[in-house]
C-alpha cells in the first residue's frame, strides 16, 4: 500500500516527465544537448521544485506578510533584487551553472574516494532495511544535514574570510520571504559543494535529496518573511520560526558576540533549534530588532544591484583572510 509520500513522488514524477518530454527534451535537441538527456531530466525536476516553491510563496508567505508585518517596507528597490537572487536559486539556473562548472569535481572526488577504499556512510547499516520505508529515511537524512547546515553557518560567522562574503546576506535591512537567496555566489558555491558531497558519500537517492534541499529552502523562505510570527512557547523549540530568525539577523545581535566587532552570533539552526540548544548559541528574545550589519551605521557600502553586491563581496574577501 502506498504511502502519502509515495503517492506524492508518483504525481512529482509524472508531472516532472511531462514536462520534459514537452519541453525541456525538444529545446536541448535543438541546442544540441542530446547526448545530456538525463541531466536535463534532473534539472526539470529542479525547475519544477522551483516553480512550486515560489507559488507556496506568492500565495501562503505573502498572505502572512500582508497579515501582521514587522514592518512596513519602504525600500522595495532592495526587495526587488532579492527576489532576483530567487529566481536565479530557484528556477534552477544557479544549479545548471554548477552543472557545467564543479559537478563533475564533485563526482570526480567521491568516485577516486571510493576506489581507494574511503568508507561509505548507509543508514541501512545502523538501521538495517530502514530505505525501504522511505519517510524514515528522509526524516534521517533531514536531520543528518540539519546539523551539517548548522556546523556550516557557524563557519560562515566565525571565520573571517568566510564572513566577508556572508555579510551580504545580512546586509538586507529589509528583509522579506525573498531573502532567504540573497547570498554571494562563491558562499553558495561552498555550502553547496558540501552538501552535494556530503549527500554523494551518504549515498542519499537523488529524489530524496531533491526533496530535501525543496524542503529545506521552502522552510528558510518562511523565515525570512517580515511577519511577527513565532511558534509558540513548545513548537519554537521544534522548528525555527521567522522570530527566532530574525533574531540572528538583528543588527549586532546575531552576527556578533563578546563585543562590537567580534564575529560569532546566535540562532544559527536552519531547521531545528535543537542545534543551537545542544552547542548554547539559542536566544529566545521576544523581540523582532532591526537587521543589518552594524558597520552599514558607518556608512560601509554592500552594493544596491546584483552584480555591485557580488563585486564588493569578492573585495572584502580578498582583503579579510588575516586574524579577526
Amino acid at each position: 500500500m502506498n504511502t502519502p509520500v509515495d503517492t506524492l513522488a508518483q504525481w512529482f514524477g509524472l508531472v516532472q516527465q511531462s514536462l520534459f518530454e514537452a519541453a525541456t527534451q525538444p529545446l536541448m535537441f535543438n541546442l544540441g544537448l542530446g547526448h545530456l538527456l538525463e541531466d536535463g531530466f534532473a534539472a526539470t525536476g529542479w525547475l519544477l521544485v522551483g516553480l512550486l516553491q515560489i507559488g507556496v510563496m506568492l500565495t501562503v508567505f505573502a498572505a502572512l506578510e500582508r497579515w501582521r508585518p514587522v514592518e512596513a517596507v519602504v525600500d522595495r528597490a532592495a526587495v526587488r533584487v532579492d527576489i532576483v537572487y530567487t529566481l536565479v536559486h530557484r528556477l534552477g539556473l544557479f544549479r545548471l551553472a554548477l552543472f557545467f562548472s564543479v559537478a563533475p569535481l564533485w563526482d570526480t572526488l567521491v568516485g577516486q574516494g571510493r576506489l581507494h577504499g574511503l568508507p561509505t556512510f548507509s543508514v541501512d547499516a545502523v538501521w538495517p532495511g530502514v530505505t525501504d520505508l522511505a519517510w524514515v529515511s528522509f526524516v534521517i537524512y533531514l536531520v543528518l544535514f540539519d546539523l551539517l547546515d548548522y556546523g556550516l553557518h557557524r563557519a560562515q560567522h566565525g571565520l573571517k574570510w568566510w564572513w566577508q562574503l556572508h555579510a551580504l546576506h545580512h546586509s538586507q535591512r529589509q528583509m522579506t520571504m525573498w531573502s532567504d537567496s540573497r547570498n554571494h555566489l562563491l558562499d553558495d558555491l561552498l555550502r553547496d559543494s558540501a552538501f552535494v558531497l556530503v549527500g554523494l558519500a551518504l549515498g542519499v537517492p537523488p529524489a530524496q535529496f531533491v526533496a530535501l534541499v525543496a524542503l529545506k529552502k521552502l522552510i528558510e523562505s518562511l523565515q525570512h518573511a517580515n511577519v511577527r510570527l513565532n511558534f509558540g512557547p513548545v513548537f519554537s523549540r521544534v522548528l525555527v520560526s521567522p522570530q527566532f530568525h530574525r533574531v540572528h539577523h538583528g543588527v549586532a545581535v546575531g552576527h556578533e558576540s563578546h563585543g562590537a566587532g567580534s564575529l560569532g552570533g546566535c540562532n544559527f539552526a536552519v531547521l531545528f533549534p535543537l542545534w543551537d540548544v545542544l552547542f548554547r548559541t539559542a536566544r529566545w528574545d521576544d523581540v523582532y530588532p532591526p537587521t543589518g550589519v552594524r558597520d552599514q551605521a558607518a556608512g560601509r557600502d554592500y552594493g544596491r544591484g546584483f552584480w555591485a553586491q557580488q563585486w564588493l563581496g569578492f573585495s572584502r574577501l580578498l582583503g579579510g583572510w588575516g586574524p579577526r
